[in-house]
């Protein structure tokens, strides 16, 4: 047969979806496009999941507190919620009235102390030999400690921006703890009939994880919070209550809060006198004691049993990926992805227990 086009013994264009190479080629392209894409989607997104994460995280605070409230008032969820919120901000705004009222004076007091204890501590070691006499690296060393001050300041002086995420973090904490369930159908549609069961048990099995993690969180920044602030103010340590509350609000962060509150605390008592620098340090290490040895394996055997430096290097991950909310939140995303890898890892056990007994 005569082939006027002339098209024997060519092989197919890329334009010939029809060839299997060609196929398999493009489903190899759309793969990668699609992980670039994604990755570079989670990149400029990664603030607003944050904010979405930090809202699951406060809802679990909230669910826990209502399920915990509901041993004692055998009243309606709704009303548990109800009283549980209302207490939380009462709480939250009293801390704020208090510290605005009696201890606000006492920054400009504590950023004096520390800087005056730093510029003492670079003297001495300048007399140990341990810098050079000349001054250049004690200047660097201290442009180097106000540059970080000044950036930790300037990320905790963005008033609005932290106002209006925190915001945020709120309302859809609130959202999610009136009705959990109505959101966890909804990602549960989106997925094949034949996975909705592992979803909800995942869920669940996450949602436990978060309530037991941020009631353990919760009670830590408690005791660490109220027993450094009596500990010190018995042992006569200036601004003994700002170091109480910034020793609680900083251990929300496990391992990176305890030693920033640490070294606060250790420079203002020896501000003080050698002894109350001495008794500064006993009740540091007494708190962390007590937290370390007591509460946090309490929580860890009732939850999931987190090693620390693989908290503390996942800190450090989302702190320099995400800022604050990332530091902040790094300890709850590792717990859930742990969560879920064990439950995929179960499953896939199950089906293949069920496949070799077939």
């Amino acid at each position: 047969m005569n082939d006027p086009g002339g098209t024997r013994g060519e092989a197919p264009g890329p334009a010939d979806f029809s060839d299997p190479l060609t196929t398999r080629e493009l489903k190899r392209a759309a793969v990668w496009i699609g992980m670039a894409t994604a990755v570079v989607a989670l990149w400029f997104l990664a603030q607003p999941m944050l904010l979405i994460v930090g809202g699951i995280v406060f809802a679990a605070i909230l669910d826990g507190g209502t399920r915990l409230l509901g041993r004692i008032l055998p009243i309606g969820r709704g009303w548990r919620l109800l009283i549980v919120t209302l207490a939380g901000f009462a709480f939250i705004v009293w801390t704020a009235i208090f510290a605005g009222a009696t201890i606000a004076d006492q920054f400009e007091s504590l950023r004096q102390v520390v800087q005056t204890q730093l510029e003492r501590a670079m003297h001495w070691a300048e007399a140990m030999g341990i810098v050079s006499h000349d001054g250049s690296q004690i200047n660097e060393i201290g442009k180097q400690l106000m540059g970080s001050l000044g950036r930790l300041t300037s990320a905790v002086g963005t008033a609005l921006g932290a106002i209006s995420s925190l915001a945020m973090i709120l309302v859809i904490g609130i959202f999610v703890a009136i009705e959990p369930r109505l959101y966890e159908r909804g990602v549960a549609w989106m997925l094949p009939m034949a996975r909705r069961a592992e979803f909800y048990d995942t869920s669940a099995q996450m949602g436990r994880t978060l309530r037991l993690l941020m009631a353990g969180r919760l009670l830590g920044m408690a005791v660490e919070g109220v027993g450094t602030w009596f500990f010190l103010m018995v042992g006569g340590v200036p601004m003994a209550a700002l170091l109480g509350i910034l020793t609680g609000l900083l251990a929300f962060l496990p391992n990176i809060g305890a030693i920033v509150s640490g070294i606060l605390m250790v420079l203002v008592g020896f501000s003080a006198g050698f002894n109350t620098g001495i008794w500064a340090i006993v009740v540091y290490a007494t708190v962390q004691t007590i937290d370390g040895y007591l509460i946090v394996p309490m929580v860890a055997k009732r939850s999931v049993d987190l090693a620390p430096a693989l908290i503390l290097g996942a800190q450090l991950l989302f702190g320099a990926l995400f800022g604050i909310l990332g530091l902040a939140l790094a300890d709850p995303i590792v717990a859930m992805v742990k969560v879920l890898l064990e439950k995929s890892a179960e499953q896939k056990a199950e089906n293949a227990a069920e496949a070799g007994a077939a």
